[in-house]
């Protein structure tokens, strides 16, 4: 039997974070994670791997943690934001000189990262129990006792639920997550382009749904494309030759000729966000908590100011209260504002650029050719792509 100040379920990106920036503010922790799935023993970049976007500000907290360098080879940083509206006059640019940074964001490999992140788990002295997952769970006044899969039994003062969007530990705690489906899917896959992509980034509205560019190492871009669920398997069936004609007939020659495109795979979209992010001795945070369209990138940015939340009320409590009602009221008020905010904006950027109404179009045209021409205006959509956000009262 082993007894823990906090337990992490799921070693994800998200979860391996938190366990990360937990032992950094006080090594006195006891910390264990639970992880389903062993990491592949890879740091080094393949053309396949799966990214994300880290906006300026998470990458900023990730650096005063020494989680973060942007010269890994597996890191590509963002210089530039291009926003278009095909079929319209309307588009616009972010330039990061415009707000006197070195970068909008970075792009990074999850395979890498996570193979790296273990690695800073084991030699933070975290406990890892992978792979493992949690067969029972029993909530008592001062603990939350688990029994794992090889039949070990843990005890801890909070839990920390971070085992993603499918979370099986929300069904343990009995947690609805409540989900809206969009009428479409997202494809995504790594394309390379002749010419390099100078940083730029690309975010483009058509007619079918959203499609993204993020630049990665190597010449390549990680391309999210949102199309109609019926169309999904189509385009994954496609050889390469025609899904990449298909490309360039949807999102044209702006970032340059794509000349060779890796595996394929794809994902429901969905709007959603689990009843209560708190129960009893326990915090949901990351993609267990809230499941957003990929439209501006905000995902895992969201899921790390949870973190940082959840780092600064422990900073601010005594370790005897750790878990307690109180500490998980002041974590679930905390995080209301900024969640409502980034789901309710990109909710409300997909459903502005997929109307297909006259007029809502000249409307979208129009502001973002007013965005072009002020520094000013483009503020607002600027700083949500760093990830400055209003983070509520604490």
């Amino acid at each position: 039997m082993q007894h823990f100040d906090i337990l992490i379920v799921g070693g994800g990106m998200a979860g391996a974070t938190a366990a990360l920036a937990i032992s950094k503010l006080n090594a006195d922790y006891n910390i264990g994670v639970v992880e389903a799935f062993a990491p592949k023993d890879n740091t080094h970049p393949s053309f396949d791997d799966r990214s994300i976007a880290l906006a300026q500000q998470s990458v900023c907290y990730l650096e005063k943690l020494g989680l973060f360098e942007p010269s890994w080879p597996f890191v590509q940083a963002i210089k530039q934001v291009h926003v278009s509206d095909r079929g319209h006059f309307g588009k616009t640019q972010i330039h990061h000189q415009d707000y006197q940074c070195e970068a909008l964001g970075y792009v990074v490999e999850v395979n890498p990262y996570g193979a790296y992140l273990h690695q800073q788990l084991k030699d933070a002295g975290v406990t890892l129990f992978c792979p493992e997952t949690i067969e029972t769970l029993t909530q008592t006044i001062d603990e939350v006792v688990l029994t794992l899969s090889a039949g070990q039994t843990i005890y801890t003062k909070l839990m920390v639920v971070a085992d993603g969007v499918q979370s099986p530990t929300r069904g343990l705690l009995k947690l609805n997550f409540n989900s809206i489906a969009y009428e479409q899917g997202a494809l995504i896959a790594n394309v390379k382009v002749q010419d390099g992509h100078n940083g730029n980034a690309f975010e483009r509205f058509t007619e079918h749904g959203p499609m993204a560019l993020l630049p990665m190492s190597d010449s390549r871009y990680s391309l999210v494309w949102c199309m109609e669920n019926s169309q999904l398997q189509q385009y994954q069936n496609m050889d390469a030759a025609q899904f990449i004609e298909q490309l360039h007939n949807a999102f044209g020659y702006r970032a340059g000729l794509f000349t060779q495109v890796g595996m394929r795979a794809s994902y429901p979209l969905v709007l959603g966000r689990v009843e209560k992010v708190v129960h009893h001795r326990c915090l949901v945070i990351g993609n267990a908590a809230h499941a957003i369209h990929p439209i501006a990138g905000q995902g895992f940015n969201l899921g790390l100011r949870d973190i940082q939340c959840l780092v600064e009320l422990l900073a601010n409590t005594n370790k005897e209260q750790i878990g307690g009602y109180h500490f998980t009221r002041r974590y679930e008020l905390s995080r209301e504002q900024d969640i409502n905010t980034v789901m309710t904006l990109t909710d409300s950027l997909v459903r502005l650029f997929s109307n297909s109404s006259r007029l809502i179009a000249l409307g979208r045209s129009c502001g973002l050719f007013a965005m072009a021409l002020s520094t000013r205006l483009k503020a607002p959509l600027a700083k949500q792509l760093m990830g400055h956000v209003i983070k509520g009262n604490r």
